[in-house]
C-alpha cells in the first residue's frame, strides 16, 4: 500500500555542496566530471554535471561546442537541456540522484555537521530561536515543567553529549549525527531494541525483499552490519538455515539476548507462518519448531509481546486476502493456539498498529483493506476475550495505514502512515486509560516520517525516554535515523480510570457519579437555604417571634422533601443495581447459550459426519448384497453342471458295467474285455 512516487524534500545548500564535493566537482563553474565517472555510470554523471552548472552558474548560456570533443559536447546538451530550472530545484535534485546512487554517502563525508531533519517544522515560539551556521533555526530555550511542578529551562544548543544524550529537545524530531556504513533504505523492515542498540532485518527495497542484518549503535550512533554465521533449522536437525528475504514481518525482542522474526512476505511463501531467531551471542539464525495449529502465512499484521505470549492479529496472506483472525504463541512450549472471541472484531486488515495496555487489554488502531484505510479504535478484553469499540476522544487521527507505534507507560506513540494519496504528518499519542488522543508534533513536507512502513523503536537514556525511527517510503526509500524525547507535557498520567472501559461500563460509571452530584447539590443548596433562614432570622431579631413558626414549617418542608429525595434515590440506586445484576446475569445466559450453541453445533457437525458414514456403510453393504446375489446365482449354477457331470459320468459306468456281462456270457474274460475297451 506503498504511495505514489514523489520528489523528496528540497535539501539545504550546505548538504548540495557537501554532495558535489564527495561526487568529485571541485566547486569551479567550469568544472568537469572527470572525477564523477569512477563512482557513476555515464548517464548519471553527465546528469550531475548538468545539474551542478544550473545550481552553481545558472542557466546554460554559452553556446554549442563544434569543434571539442564529444565528451564536452555530452556535457553542454546535458547541462542546456535544463532550460530555466531554478537553481534550488537543481540543488535537490542533484542530492536526490546522489542518494538514489549512493545512500550512504553522507555518513562518509570528512566534514560531516549534524543537521535537523530536512523539512521538518515544528510548532516552537519565534522568539525562542536561534538561528544556525547554516541559516537554518533551532529552539534556543524550553520550559518543561517537572514533576513537583516547578519549572525548568534547557538550552538545546549546550546539551550536546555522547549518544542519546544528545537530544536535548522535548516533542521534536531531530536527526542525530551518523556514522558508519548506512543500510540501503528500506521500508516494511523489523525492528528492536537490545541494550541500547537498534537491530534492523529484512524490508522492501524497490521492490526486492532483504534479508540483511543491520545494528546501530545508539550510544555512539554508528551503523555495522551483523555477520550471520550458519546454522542448524533445529535442536533436531543439522541441516543449515537459508534466511529468506522477507519484508512486512515482526521483530521482537527475547530473553534479552535473541531476536525472534515472524511472519512476513517472501518470494517463495510456505503454507503457515515461520517463527525464526537470531542469537546475537552465537550470530546464527535458527527455524524454531513449533506445536498445535499455526495460522497462514501472512504479512503486514500485528504481533504484540503479552508475558511470554505473542499475540498475532490480522494481516494478508499471499492470495492478498485481508485477514482478521487471533492467534497466540506461547514463547515457553512454542504451542499455537486460535482464540474464538465474543463481540465484534476489527474489519479484515492489515499494516496497522496494536498495543498492549495493563498486560490485558490489547489495543487496534487503523490499517487498510485493499482500497480503503481506517482510523477506528478496537479493543481486545485478553481476559474475557471479548472485542469492543469505545469512543475516542480528543484529536482523533484521520484514517492511515503503514504506521508505527510504540508505548511509554500508558501512552501510545503513532508516528507515520498514509491514506494512498499522502503520508501522515503528525506525531500524535493516546493515553490508553482515558482513550484521549492529541498531537504531538507536526512535520511538513514528504519526509521519512510522514511516509509507510517507516519503523519505531523506544530506548532510554539516564531515564529518559527516546523514540527511534528508521526508514520508510513517500516516494522514495529512506534510510534516516530521526529520534524524538517526549516531554511530561505529552506524556502527562491519567487517574480517571485505570483501564479502556465499554461505553455500557462508562454509562453506568458516570450514571453513579452523577447521581453522587445530584445529592451533593441538593445537600449544599439545602444547607445555604437553611443559611440563608438563620441569617434572616438574626436580622430580623424583632421580629423572629412572628417568622418562628413559619421558619419551622419551611425547615420542616425542606427536611421532608430531602427525605423523600434521599428515599427517591435510594430506590433509583436499587433500581440501576438490580438491572445491572440482571444484566450481568443475561450476560452469564448470552454466555452460556452461545456456548452450548457452539456444543450443539459441534454434535450436529458429529451426527452430521456420522450420518455421512452410516449411508457410506449401508451403500457398502448394498453393494455387497447385490454381490452376494450373483455369487449365489453363480454357485447354484455350478452345482447344477456338477450334478450333470456326476450324472453322466455315473451313466457311463452303467453302459461299462453292461458291456462287461455280456462279454462274460460269450466266454471272454472281464480283463480282456476290459483291454478291448482300452
Amino acid at each position: 500500500m506503498a504511495m505514489a512516487r514523489a520528489n523528496s524534500g528540497l535539501a539545504y545548500p550546505e548538504r548540495f555542496y557537501a554532495a558535489a564535493s564527495y561526487a568529485g566537482f571541485d566547486g569551479s563553474p567550469n568544472s568537469s566530471s572527470k572525477g564523477v565517472s569512477s563512482k557513476f555510470p555515464n548517464d548519471v554523471a553527465l546528469l550531475l554535471y548538468g545539474l551542478y552548472q544550473q545550481a552553481t552558474v545558472g542557466p546554460c548560456k554559452i553556446p554549442k561546442p563544434r569543434g571539442w570533443s564529444p565528451v564536452e559536447q555530452s556535457k553542454w546538451t546535458s547541462w542546456q537541456g535544463l532550460g530555466n530550472m531554478a537553481s534550488t530545484e537543481a540543488m535537490r535534485l542533484f542530492v536526490k540522484i546522489l542518494e538514489e546512487e549512493d545512500p550512504g554517502w553522507y555518513s562518509r563525508v570528512s566534514d560531516f555537521v549534524a543537521e535537523p531533519v530536512v523539512d521538518v517544522k515544528m510548532n516552537h515560539n519565534p522568539k525562542t530561536e536561534l538561528v544556525m551556521d547554516n541559516g537554518n533555526t533551532l529552539p534556543e530555550t524550553k520550559t518543561i515543567p517537572t514533576e513537583n511542578g516547578s519549572m525548568m529551562e534547557t538550552q538545546d544548543k549546550d546539551v550536546v553529549v555522547e549518544g542519546l544524550g544528545l537530544v536535548g529537545v522535548y516533542d521534536q524530531w531531530v536527526a542525530p549525527p551518523i556514522s558508519g556504513q548506512c543500510p540501503r533504505a528500506r521500508y516494511e523492515h523489523g525492528a528492536a531494541v537490545i541494550d541500547d542498540k537498534m537491530y534492523i532485518y529484512g524490508g522492501n527495497h524497490n521492490g526486492r525483499y532483504l534479508n540483511d542484518l543491520q545494528v546501530l549503535d545508539l550510544r555512539s550512533w554508528t551503523w555495522s552490519k551483523v555477520e550471520v554465521k550458519a546454522a542448524a533449522e533445529s535442536l533436531e536437525s543439522p541441516s543449515p538455515v537459508t534466511v529468506a528475504s522477507c519484508a512486512g514481518h515482526s521483530l521482537i525482542p527475547w530473553e534479552g539476548n535473541k531476536l525472534i522474526s515472524i511472519a512476513g512476505h517472501t518470494k517463495d511463501p510456505s503454507e503457515i507462518i515461520q517463527v525464526k531467531a537470531f542469537d546475537l551471542q552465537t550470530c546464527t539464525w535458527s527455524t524454531l519448531k513449533t506445536y498445535g495449529n499455526p495460522p497462514v502465512s501472512r504479512g503486514g499484521q500485528s504481533v504484540t509481546l503479552v508475558g511470554t505470549s505473542l499475540v498475532i492479529f490480522g494481516g494478508q496472506d499471499a492470495n492478498r486476502s485481508l485477514l482478521n483472525d487471533l492467534h497466540i504463541l506461547d514463547l515457553e512450549t512454542m504451542t499455537w493456539d486460535e482464540i474464538d472471541t465474543l463481540g465484534v472484531p476489527p474489519s479484515p486488515r492489515s499494516d496497522h498498529a496494536a498495543a498492549v495496555h495493563a498486560e490485558r487489554y490489547l489495543l487496534i488502531f487503523g490499517g487498510g483493506s485493499h482500497a480503503t484505510c481506517f482510523n477506528d479504535l478496537h479493543v481486545l478484553d485478553l481476559q474475557a476475550m471479548e472485542w469492543s469499540r469505545p469512543t475516542q476522544q480528543g484529536d482523533i487521527p484521520t484514517p492511515r495505514a503503514g504506521h508505527a507505534g510504540v508505548t511509554v507507560g500508558e501512552n501510545w506513540f503513532i508516528v507515520g502512515g498514509g491514506d494512498n494519496k499522502n503520508g501522515v504528518s503528525e506525531t500524535v499519542v493516546l493515553n490508553m486509560s482515558t482513550l484521549a488522543w492529541s498531537i504531538v508534533t507536526t512535520v511538513q513536507g514528504r519526509v521519512p516520517l510522514a511516509s509507510e512502513g517507516l519503523s519505531l523503536v523506544l530506548s532510554s537514556y539516564n531515564g529518559e525516554d527516546i523514540l527511534v525511527s528508521f526508514g520508510g517510503y513517500n516516494g522514495r526509500y529512506s534510510n534516516e535515523v530521526n529520534v524524538l524525547k517526549p516531554s511530561h507535557e505529552s506524556t502527562l498520567q491519567s487517574n480517571i480510570m485505570e483501564t479502556p472501559v465499554p461505553d455500557s461500563v462508562s454509562a453506568v460509571h458516570n450514571a453513579k457519579n452523577a447521581t453522587k452530584d445530584v445529592e451533593s447539590e441538593f445537600e449544599t443548596g439545602q444547607e445555604g437555604k437553611i443559611r440563608e433562614i438563620v441569617m434572616d432570622n438574626v436580622d430580623l431579631e424583632p421580629t423572629r417571634n412572628k417568622n418562628e413558626e413559619t421558619s419551622e414549617h419551611l425547615i420542616a418542608t425542606l427536611k421532608a422533601e430531602k427525605e423523600e429525595l434521599e428515599s427517591s434515590l435510594s430506590k433509583e440506586k436499587l433500581q440501576s443495581l438490580r438491572l445491572k445484576h440482571e444484566l450481568a446475569e443475561a450476560d452469564n445466559r448470552n454466555a452460556d447459550l452461545y456456548k452450548e450453541l457452539q456444543s450443539v453445533r459441534g454434535q450436529l457437525a458429529a451426527e452430521q459426519s456420522r450420518c455421512f458414514k452410516l449411508e457410506v456403510d449401508v451403500a457398502e453393504l448394498r453393494q455387497k448384497l447385490q454381490m452376494m446375489e450373483t455369487l449365489q446365482k453363480e454357485l447354484e449354477l455350478l452345482r447344477r453342471q456338477k450334478a450333470a457331470s456326476e450324472q453322466a459320468a455315473f451313466n457311463a459306468k452303467q453302459r461299462q458295467s453292461s458291456g462287461g456281462v455280456w462279454g462274460w456270457l460269450a466266454g471272454s474274460p472281464p480283463s480282456q474285455n476290459a483291454d478291448n475297451v482300452n
